[in-house]
Formats: structure tokens, sequence, C-alpha cells
């Protein structure tokens, strides 16, 4: 499917689907992403890059490529799960990079999502996208757009205090046996929060559940690591309160996957005595750097890791686009 062109001028360049392509017609282009992913966000990407190739190779992969001057200058893929569509990864060459050449793949990602007649929801969240304050969205009048922060800490120079829990609770390290009762924590938790309207997995335990899954077994969020995660449970009840969940995502460096607190420990202190673990367990693993994404409008989570020393050094779009049909 190519993107729908503007009869008002020819665009220089042409979308192709990914099926036409073979992986070395995009090494030039997964090389450079790769380099931009470890330069701006310390984060090897070398993983999904080579999903990408594989897949691609297979001919299995749902996307495009935006074909410039013979060579392969950007390419979006995208998945469907169940009533969603989820727009996987967007890149255009730097030297390329306008909101137009983006928006024309976001155009044809959409148009294949929606072509399913089950999808009435499509995410995205795309770390490399330019950013625009006047960029207008394809399908405008379906989509929303939330600002999302990628914050790091020197994990060595982390403010790691202790501080005041003021629930009784005590904290194990992670087992893949509290994994149920962590989905119904993250549906409970985010009840009617702006993150749970990014991410619809966050609005049932079987969407946290999948979630779950998504950040222990695949390499988008790196390379889990159950020994930095940690769980906090009620002193008087053993009910799971908290969770932090951690991966490794370069050599060296940390991230923070997850976090989160039930709603009646929200504010007791449980969720920062939960990171200061984590950080520690992850510092003594020899990681000197530890990131983690949070949505920018969230201010308390923002200000908590501030206050632990993480600071902003980029921020990216997450967008949403319900009951998107396609074109007429």
């Amino acid at each position: 499917m190519a993107a729908r062109l503007n009869p008002a001028f020819q665009r220089p360049f042409e979308i192709v689907d990914l099926r036409r392509l073979a992986a070395r017609d995009l090494h030039a282009l997964l090389e450079e992403e790769t380099a931009a992913w470890r330069e701006e966000l310390e984060w090897d990407f070398s993983g999904p890059a080579d999903l990408v190739r594989r897949y691609v190779d297979l001919r299995a992969l749902n996307g495009a490529a935006l074909v410039e001057n013979g060579e392969a200058a950007g390419y979006a893929y995208y998945m469907l799960e169940d009533d969603k569509g989820l727009i996987g990864d967007l890149y255009v060459r730097r030297s390329l990079r306008t909101v137009e050449r983006e928006n024309a793949l976001l155009e044809w990602a959409l148009e294949g999502i929606s072509a399913s007649p089950a999808i009435g929801r499509i995410e995205a969240q795309i770390m490399m996208l330019a950013r625009d304050a006047n960029r207008v969205l394809p399908a405008a009048g379906h989509a929303s757009a939330f600002e999302r922060n990628f914050m790091r800490v020197e994990t060595r120079g982390a403010n790691l205090e202790e501080g005041r829990v003021r629930r009784p609770c005590y904290i194990e390290k992670w087992s893949s046996l509290y994994q149920d009762a962590a989905a119904q924590l993250i549906a409970a938790a985010y009840a009617g929060h702006i993150d749970a309207r990014i991410n619809d997995q966050y609005r049932s335990a079987a969407g946290a559940r999948r979630f779950l899954r998504n950040i222990m077994n695949y390499p988008g969020c790196g390379v889990f690591r159950p020994d930095a995660s940690r769980a906090a449970f009620e002193a008087a009840s053993g009910r799971l309160c908290g969770i932090s969940l951690t991966s490794t995502v370069a050599p060296g460096c940390g991230h923070i996957t997850q976090i989160c607190t039930s709603p009646a420990a929200r504010g007791m202190g449980i969720g920062r005595q939960l990171l200061r673990q984590s950080l520690m367990a992850l510092r003594d693993m020899g990681c000197h750097a530890t990131t983690l994404t949070v949505t920018a409008a969230n201010e308390d989570a923002v200000r908590l890791y501030e206050r632990v020393g993480f600071r902003t050094i980029k921020r990216f779009p997450a967008f949403v686009w319900e009951g998107f049909r396609g074109p007429s």
C-alpha cells in the first residue's frame, strides 16, 4: 500500500512495502538507527534491529520503507493485537528527517492497521520522531498526543537515602510467582491514570499480564533483570502493594521498566524505597547509569525521580488514534 500523494506536488520519495525489500536494503538505515539509540539514550538497539532484519527477510513484517534516490531513507512497521494496532517503530535518517516524511510513514501504517475491521485503537510511542510543535498528525481528528520524558541518572550519584516508609511493608526480590498478583496491581494502580490512556494494557489484569510477558521476554525494553527487581508486600496482610521491575539495555546501563504502588500505598514512601533498592542492585551489578520513561503530565512521579537524581535528557511523543477507519 502506498501513502496517498498530495496532488498539489510530487513527493521526492515513495513508500514501499517491506515485503518488496530484503534486510540488506535496510542495513545502512538500521545501522544509523542503532547508533542513534546508543548515542542519545545509551541503549543497545542491535537486538530489535536484528529482529527487523529477520522478519523482513521472512516477508513477515507489516511495514514500509521510505525510498528516496534509490535507497531506504526511513521505515516503519506495525503489529495487530486483538482489537488494537501498535506502531512498533518509525525512523527516518537524520539528514532527511522532516514531518512530511515521518507523516507519510505514519499515514501508511494507519491505513494498513485500519484495514482490519476489528481494530478500533492504534497506539504509538516513537523515540526518534522529530520534535515539532506544529506537527499535524494524519487522521488528526481521531488522535491524542502525550509528551513522554526519557530520564537518566548516574547510578552511583543517585540520592539513595532510605527515606521514611509510612505504611508497614516488607520488600522481596522479584519472583515469577508474583506475576499474577503484579498484573492485578498494575490494573488497580493505573485505574483512571493518564498512562492507561496511552497504553490500554494497563486497564485490565489480562492486559497487564501481556505487558509483563512483553517486558520479560522480548528485547524492546532490554534484558529483564529479576535480580534487581523488587516487590513490596503489606506487613499485615501479605498483599502485594508495589513493584519495581528492571532491565539492562546496554552494558553498564540499567532501565526501570515499571514501577507502581497500589492506591492504598500511594504517597507512603514505598515507591521511593522500591526505586532505591532497584537502583542499588543495578549499581552493584555494574550499571553506571539507569534510565526510565515517564509521562510528563505525571508530575508526582517526575518530582520523585528528580529528587532521586534523574534528569530528563529527551522528550518524545506517544500517540493514540481511536475510531479511525481509514480513507473512505
